[in-house]
């Protein structure tokens, strides 16, 4: 139940702050007064599009906050939880943006996003809209409203989600079956691919190992050359080579009777230097000995090589990422391959989910077939008070095709109305008139919000297009449903407004320049005086202050 609101430099608004009761609260005031003032404002709590032009002209930003008592409404304590927010007895929404665009919204002091703020919302507040009727055009509307009245709407939640899982897994199916020629193209140029891949060695080591020997052979002459200089250098050069220098630097230094410390460590080394040099000549002429320059293994090498850059361009790949492709080309080929056995498991599966679609569809259908009289029973009965005599609403269910599934369930929903007795039963497009819709949508909305689990209920304006005894039986409808909730309208109607519980009425000041709205709780002397101008006009007098006066007795009795 809606407890508080608060605003703070919205539209013309300094300062705010409104407290409801329980019951029918209504809403009223002059023209251009800002009757919706409250209900735009509490919209922007809830998680609306944020209008920087309706924040006060002078300041930077605006902010509303909404207080809710909650206690015995589990929905919201359950979401509350669900989020991660902390559920207390109140629960407090609060909306700030600026005019830079900013939006901030908060839950219970948390922040939260104006998605979140929108679904907690959507759980609190219903607002029904002077607009409403013109929804009742579409069939959609009509399919929501017959769910809600039936307690279904989860149910057809579940139906969707049904819906979804078989539909993903049907259009896969239906894709692998209509590409059968494309797939088979695929699978034969994919095993051309495999086919070449596999006739070379693409690992990264094997191209390694191809690139250093295609190297040495392709320098066989110089490496020769080179070895063979070295050789040279370390013991074949008669007039100085490294080994005859190192043994007549030995020699030297053995035949010194008294070597000092220093001698003695270089004699170690060169000794060991000797050592280093004899294996540096052994590992050389080995190489000399085996090395061999070969033409034809050089070519080998080279058309080898050839074919793998050939097959990294082919693929548009790096050599190095040559073996990863070839393993995705075999997976991919193998899952052509396979392809009928994954036909034959997706219709396997296609099976399963429709099945499981059709025990929730039918779940649905149920609770919509025995609801569907129920309600069209009550709403005729509005009807009927709404001086609609001889008028009839049906609900019409109509079963879909067998095997075409929808997300909404297995059949449509359609409102079908007939104005006269023994008339046929028309859709509401090619039959009502425009002041008919709006009382046929104000019999269902009231209908509907009697049925609803949604604490505070807002009517704004739902009764425009009537007056007299209808509007006066408007008026015991919502106070019928703020009997057992709170219920807000915003209306221009003195009938509709003397059944309320509580009564606000809205205005609008001007002083040196700067406008302001105010919205003041009526006492029963101020409600006899504003209903009486709201039948009188800009003239107001005893006698319509006494029709005001008689009003709100009738309304009393």
């Amino acid at each position: 139940m809606l407890l508080s609101i608060s605003i703070h430099n919205y539209t013309l608004v300094e300062s705010l702050e409104i407290e409801f009761n329980s019951g029918t609260t209504a809403i009223t005031g002059e023209t251009g007064a800002g009757k919706s003032l409250v209900l735009d404002a509490l919209g922007m709590a809830l998680g609306d599009r944020a209008d920087v032009d309706t924040i006060r002209h002078g300041k930077d930003r605006a902010e509303i906050t909404a207080v809710y008592d909650i206690s015995n409404v589990d929905a919201a304590n359950q979401w509350l939880l669900d989020q991660d927010f902390e559920a207390q007895e109140n629960c407090i929404l609060r909306r700030i943006y600026t005019r830079e665009g900013r939006s901030r919204g908060y839950i219970n002091g948390h922040p939260s996003t104006m998605s979140q703020l929108k679904e907690l919302g959507e759980i609190l507040t219903d607002i029904h809209s002077q607009h409403e009727h013109q929804s009742l055009l579409r069939t959609n509307t009509h399919r929501k409203l017959l769910d809600e009245y039936a307690g279904a709407v989860e149910a057809r939640l579940q139906v969707n989600e049904d819906f979804k899982a078989w539909n993903t897994v049907k259009t896969a199916l239906d894709d692998l079956i209509n590409r059968g020629d494309e797939l088979e193209q695929r699978k034969s140029l994919l095993s051309s691919y495999v086919d070449e891949l596999q006739q070379v060695d693409v690992t990264t080591s094997h191209l390694i190992q191809l690139e250093a020997e295609q190297k040495t052979l392709a320098n066989a002459e110089q490496i020769l050359q080179h070895s063979h200089n070295l050789l040279d250098l370390c013991e074949r050069s008669d007039e100085i080579n490294l080994r005859d220098n190192l043994n007549r630097s030995l020699s030297i230094l053995n035949a010194m009777t008294h070597k000092p410390s220093a001698l003695v460590t270089a004699e170690n080394l060169l000794h060991g230097g000797l050592i280093q040099v004899e294996e540096a000549i052994a590992e050389i002429t080995h190489h000399i000995d085996r090395f061999e320059a070969d033409p034809q293994r050089l070519q080998d090498l080279d058309e080898e090589l050839s074919a793998i850059f050939e097959l990294a361009r082919k693929h548009r790949v790096n050599t190095d990422q040559l073996e990863e492709k070839k393993v995705d080309l075999i997976a991919e080929l193998d899952a052509l391959v396979n392809g009928s056995e994954n036909i034959a498991a997706l219709q396997q599966r296609v099976d399963e989910l429709a099945s499981t679609y059709e025990a929730s569809a039918s779940i649905l259908s149920t609770k919509r077939a025995s609801s569907a009289e129920k309600m069209a029973t009550e709403i005729n009965h509005r009807l009927q008070a709404l001086s609609m005599e001889g008028a009839e609403l049906r609900v019409q269910l109509t079963k879909i095709e067998q095997g075409k599934y929808h997300p909404h369930g297995m059949e449509n929903v359609e409102f079908l109305l007939s104005t006269n007795a023994g008339q046929p039963h028309k859709p509401l497009s090619k039959i009502a008139s425009g002041g008919e819709l709006s009382r046929i949508s104000l019999a269902i909305q009231v209908v509907a919000a009697s049925h609803s689990q949604i604490p505070t209920l807002v009517f704004d304006e739902v009764d425009v297009g009537i007056g007299g005894s209808t509007a006066d039986i408007v008026g015991r409808l919502l106070k019928d449903l703020g009997q057992h909730g709170q219920v807000i309208s915003v209306t221009h109607q003195p009938q509709v407004a003397a059944h309320a519980h509580q009564h606000y009425v809205a205005s609008k000041i001007v002083e040196q320049n700067n406008a302001q709205s105010l919205m003041v709780e009526l006492n029963a002397e101020q409600r006899v005086e504003e209903l009486a101008r709201m039948l009188g006009g800009a003239s107001v007098t005893e006698q319509t202050r006494s029709h005001a006066a008689e009003l709100l007795d009738l309304a009393s009795a």
